[in-house]
């Protein structure tokens, strides 16, 4: 039972998604409500690995109308929650070439919020021009077989 609250529209266009993971994230009250109120852009979002903690940088949080002195700052480093397991495979895994952490989604699970985090590698300019024609050719198979059929 888990509510979607904001999606990185460019995560899968600019990576290819190996892994995912489920982390946990600290938040103030402030940020909490807003992003209940989905005020939550993913969209420049990248996560790092500093002092064995994992931390999502670039994550704008809009500040809440009604929260005046609480508010935090909206681009502010914010630190996730994962296991020291989990933290010894992303150090592992970033360490070789091309590799990096991408916030996926953000969403409820339950009261509490989480950051799917993708382990992915930069996709190539011609990647993704392949990746387009490949939807453009599916698009238009899909067209003709609907006008066959009628």
């Amino acid at each position: 039972m888990s509510s979607l609250i904001a999606k990185n529209p460019t995560a899968k266009h600019n990576y290819i998604i190996e892994d995912t993971l489920e982390a946990g994230i600290v938040l103030s009250g402030t940020e909490i409500k807003s992003i209940r109120a989905s005020k939550v852009n993913l969209k420049d979002s990248y996560a790092i690995i500093k002092n064995a903690e994992v931390f999502v940088l670039g994550m704008h949080i809009s500040p809440y109308e009604h929260g005046n002195i609480f508010n935090k700052d909206p681009l502010r480093n914010r630190k996730l929650l994962l296991t020291k397991r989990e933290i010894n495979k992303l150090i592992g895994l970033t360490k070789q070439k091309g590799y990096a952490l991408v916030p996926m989604s953000l969403y409820f699970k339950g009261s509490l919020v989480k950051l799917e985090l993708g382990i992915g590698k930069g996709k190539k300019l011609y990647d993704k021009r392949q990746e387009l024609a490949k939807k453009d050719a599916n698009k238009q198979i899909a067209i003709n077989l609907k006008t066959k059929n009628r």
